[in-house]
């Protein structure tokens, strides 16, 4: 053999074996964890830009893995959402386009009283049971399967819990969207234990532990360990301890002498100055690491995929109020970037990543079938149909354009209006169910949404308008209808109340919060459990 193809043999091998190719040999059949954070926003995390907020634990997972920086939830609001990561479908194909509960459509949502102009339409309320879900895939390949924290796909009653579709275990999961019991032990669920010497417990600590549980039982396995927190959901609730030190850092960057300002319909927080929200977030960053920890002990985490997203933007308006999204409009609800724009994190420990920026958009849906490929499990091209592999993206590949579509034909809690939505590259084009109009933004040149420019590209916003109404059209899905009995002069009224006197109540709320004698109650929902007298 030549010295020349000895020396090419030997940077051949070199090279295949480099430990900065990002071309490395998966290990077979390798565990997934799937990290799920309920209503937290794009710029909730440290890692993400907050000055405020602090996530040692979570950033890591995104220092070491890759962030999708337009990475979407697949709704606004978290039902939908989640049915769309366990189907790999858009919601206005798997038919649930709005969270679990009633008085949300037809003629019922009038009862609600907030007079609006349109009747939102009829929706399913659990997933299909002919959906082949994403722990059904995986328990076909032998995985055992776990599922802990928030549900809201269906009840006990309907036959639609966790353990339904495709879970072996199911801990705490069921039809209520937020913590029943609040933040600490006892915590009033059905499916979760309430022991003795957890009494006081942060429940994103206690779902966490159940985690690291099932994980160390199945250390010898193949897992599929959905993990998925009510936090930072409201209520909000936190420590006496975490508020005071949140309480304390807001004091130092400045309090602002008034928090809110109005959006369409509602006011929205100006600023991450919460200190109770920001304790609940740390909780879930605490109880996170505890679950990292888990994996590192066993010798896991060199063999587990880490995923970490949310079902939909912060809440900057409605429910608590407790947050903004720094450079994006809105929040959970809305129709702009801050509702849909999420954290959305992939850590798969044989590709080098080391906190790659991806700007592909990308969609929940796109997570069966990236976790399928990535484990070199057989794709479900018939289920996951709306979702794509992003493996080639992990790898340093392309994948092809496609555009990204959402349906929301409902009012928002938290001031969305009934609209659709396509992203295709920069563009993003919003239309509105009410009047027919449409919005188009130029994301790349305008992130924050100020500035509609239908007006100046007409082709752009006709292409665009006919390319997401034949899509809609195409799912079968259902629309908004005009309430025939609409009364504006009843709307025009609630909408001036927002202003008159929601605004001055949240701003009374934030000022009292941010005192340094604040007290929610004697026992910090809780939280504080005096020891018990022994004789």
């Amino acid at each position: 053999m030549s010295k020349i193809v000895i020396i090419v043999t030997i940077l051949f091998l070199f090279l295949s074996c480099d430990p900065g190719s990002k071309k490395v040999k998966a290990p077979k059949k390798p565990n997934i964890l799937f990290i799920l954070v309920d209503d937290l926003g794009y710029a909730d995390l440290s890692v993400m830009g907050s000055k405020y907020y602090e996530t040692p634990n979570i950033d890591k997972i995104a220092n070491s893995g890759t962030v999708f920086t337009s990475g979407y939830a697949a709704s606004r609001v978290c039902s939908p959402s989640r049915a769309s990561l366990m189907t790999g479908q858009f919601p206005a194909r798997h038919g649930i386009t709005q969270f679990e509960g009633d008085r949300n459509s037809g003629q019922s949502w009038k009862e609600r009283k907030r007079y609006t102009k349109l009747l939102p339409p009829e929706y399913k309320h659990h997933l299909d049971f002919d959906a082949v879900t994403l722990p059904e895939a995986f328990k076909e390949q032998g995985y055992a399967t776990f599922f802990a924290g928030k549900w809201h796909l269906g009840s006990k009653e309907q036959g639609s819990l966790p353990t339904d579709h495709g879970f072996d275990v199911n801990i705490g999961g069921n039809a209520a969207g937020s913590p029943s019991g609040g933040y600490f032990s006892p915590y009033k669920n059905p499916n979760l234990p309430n022991l003795p010497e957890e009494k006081g417990l942060n429940l994103s600590m206690k779902l966490a532990n159940e985690t690291s549980k099932f994980i160390k039982e199945n250390k010898n396995n193949h897992f599929l360990a959905y993990l998925s927190f009510y936090a930072v959901h409201g209520q909000i609730q936190t420590t006496k301890e975490k508020w005071t030190k949140y309480r304390n850092k807001a004091e130092k960057m400045g309090i602002h002498e008034s928090g809110f300002e109005m959006e369409r319909v509602l006011p929205a927080r100006k600023y991450q100055d919460n200190p109770v929200y920001a304790g609940l977030i740390e909780h879930v960053d605490e109880a996170i690491g505890t679950v990292m920890k888990t994996l590192k002990d066993l010798n896991l985490d060199k063999n587990t995929i880490v995923v970490f997203t949310s079902d939909n933007g912060g809440v900057t308006s409605g429910d608590n109020f407790s947050t903004n999204q720094l450079s994006l409009r809105g929040g959970k609800g809305y129709q702009w970037e801050g509702g849909v724009r999420i954290p959305y994190f992939i850590y798969v420990p044989w590709i080098k990543q080391n906190g790659a920026n991806i700007e592909v958009p990308v969609s929940g849906t796109d997570l069966y079938p990236t976790l399928l490929d990535l484990a070199g499990l057989p794709l479900q091209p018939k289920a996951h149909v709306d979702g794509v592999s992003l493996k080639p993206l992990l790898l340093g590949e392309d994948i092809e354009e496609r555009p990204l579509y959402w349906h929301y034909p409902h009012y928002g809690n938290q001031g969305g209006e009934p609209s659709s939505i396509i992203r295709k590259g920069k563009w993003k084009l919003i239309y509105y169910w009410e009047d027919l109009h449409s919005e188009l933004y130029n994301l790349e040149a305008d992130l924050g949404e100020r500035n509609d420019v239908a007006d100046n590209h007409p082709e752009i916003t006709k292409q665009m308008k006919t390319q997401l109404l034949d899509w809609l059209d195409s799912t079968d899905t259902h629309y908004a209808e005009v309430d025939p009995e609409w009364d504006e002069e009843a709307r025009e009224k609630w909408l001036e109340n927002q202003k008159t006197k929601l605004l001055p109540r949240l701003e009374k709320q934030r000022e009292q919060m941010l005192s340094q004698n604040w007290e929610p109650n004697k026992d910090w929902w809780g939280s504080e459990v005096e020891d018990e007298v022994k004789e």
